[in-house]
């Protein structure tokens, strides 16, 4: 007998999406191909980093392995050495990504705006998307990833683990910034480059969501008039009145 098909909860961005026994099925997009052959060659280089990609379904999903675990939005805020090994595991995820070979027929479904084309990353590197278990850490829900730059990556990420808003306060959040920096190696350069990009990435979620209401866009309209709308702009506001004590607060 087949196993049951449990609908699956918990993201913003995904709808249709299922559990069945040991497998997640998902609708398969312009960009699944592109995906799952992304998810190949990183889990040939990070191993469990990534969820392994199944193929397609006698539907016409996309399957990929089941992870459990507890994803990490729900025990933040992280300690030293889990901060670090985030900080390792985003870089070694860089380092795989960088070997990428494109071609011409890969199509990516990027929602943002882009501020490069440098690496094919995840573009959602969060707690939200980071499983965790005393097997494996797994960073999930991988259908957004397409061309980006590395710090533009790096920036979304910090400021997401770092608890880096309106919600929390600036010292406590420069203190897991550094211990989450100094997991990922930043150099110099990284450190210098990081608020602007933390600016730019908080923007354009903001306006990607506010400018959806107009567009009527999904999942974007929705998440933009239940809190998200909201949130962004305060999170972007916050990250630019505060840039200046960002920027001195991680060299």
């Amino acid at each position: 007998m087949a196993s049951p098909e449990i609908p699956l909860d918990g993201g913003n961005a995904s709808s249709f999406v299922v559990r069945r026994g040991d497998t997640v099925r998902k609708p398969w997009a312009t960009s699944t191909n592109s995906v799952q052959r992304l998810l190949e060659h990183l889990r040939a280089r990070v191993g469990d980093l990534v969820p392994e990609p199944l193929g397609k379904d006698d539907h016409g999903r996309q399957v990929l392995e089941f992870v459990p675990g507890i994803e990490a939005i729900d025990e933040l805020p992280l300690d030293a050495a889990d901060l670090e090994r985030v900080g390792a595991s985003i870089r070694a995820l860089h380092e795989a990504a960088a070997s990428f070979p494109r071609n011409e027929t890969d199509a990516w479904t990027t929602a943002m705006r882009r501020p490069g084309d440098e690496l094919i990353c995840h573009n959602d590197l969060a707690p939200w998307n980071l499983i965790r278990s005393p097997e494996r850490w797994t960073f999930i829900d991988w259908d957004g990833a397409g061309p980006t730059t590395r710090i533009a990556d790096l920036a979304y990420a910090a400021r997401a683990f770092a608890q880096l808003d309106h919600d929390h306060e600036l010292p406590d959040s420069l203190a897991l910034l550094r211990t989450f920096l100094d997991g990922y190696a930043a150099s110099a350069d990284d450190r210098d480059a990081l608020a602007p990009a933390m600016i730019e990435r908080a923007e354009a979620m903001r306006d990607l969501l506010i400018g959806s209401i107009t567009t009527g866009v999904e999942p974007w309209a929705s998440m933009a008039v239940s809190g998200h709308g909201d949130y962004w702009m305060r999170a972007a506001a916050h990250l630019r009145g505060h840039a200046a004590e960002i920027q001195n607060g991680i060299r």
